[in-house]
């Protein structure tokens, strides 16, 4: 039996996305304002939370700003997260992780049609 079948790995995609968080009182707010989502899953290490969700996570700065009490903005995004995965687009107002990169075509200039 190939490792691939034995360890039941598969091609595909998930659907899937996600980033870690730092366990701290800014990276928890944030985690429990993601989890009120739709489709959002947390799961919490005594040094960082996980934030898991399907198509699509969107942490919209003016939400964290206003769970917070103050300011939130891409550089303090950038300073409470580690690593992630799926297609990961910053913008002004809100950082958008993608599972699908043909989803996030718009944004990264992805031609979705076959040329000859």
């Amino acid at each position: 039996m190939s490792d691939s079948m034995q360890f039941g790995s598969q091609a595909g995609s998930s659907n899937r996305c996600g980033v870690t968080l730092m366990n701290t009182p800014v990276g928890r707010v944030v985690a429990v304002v993601m989890a009120a989502k739709e489709g959002v899953s947390l799961v919490e290490y005594p040094s960082m939370i996980r934030v898991d969700g399907t198509k699509l996570l969107e942490f919209d700065y003016d939400e964290m700003t206003e769970a917070l009490g103050e300011q939130f903005d891409g550089s303090i995004f950038e300073e409470i997260s580690s690593t992630h995965y799926g297609r990961m687009v910053h913008l002004d107002d809100r950082t958008l992780l993608f599972a699908n990169p043909e989803d996030a075509a718009e944004y990264i200039g992805f031609d979705l049609l076959a040329h000859n």
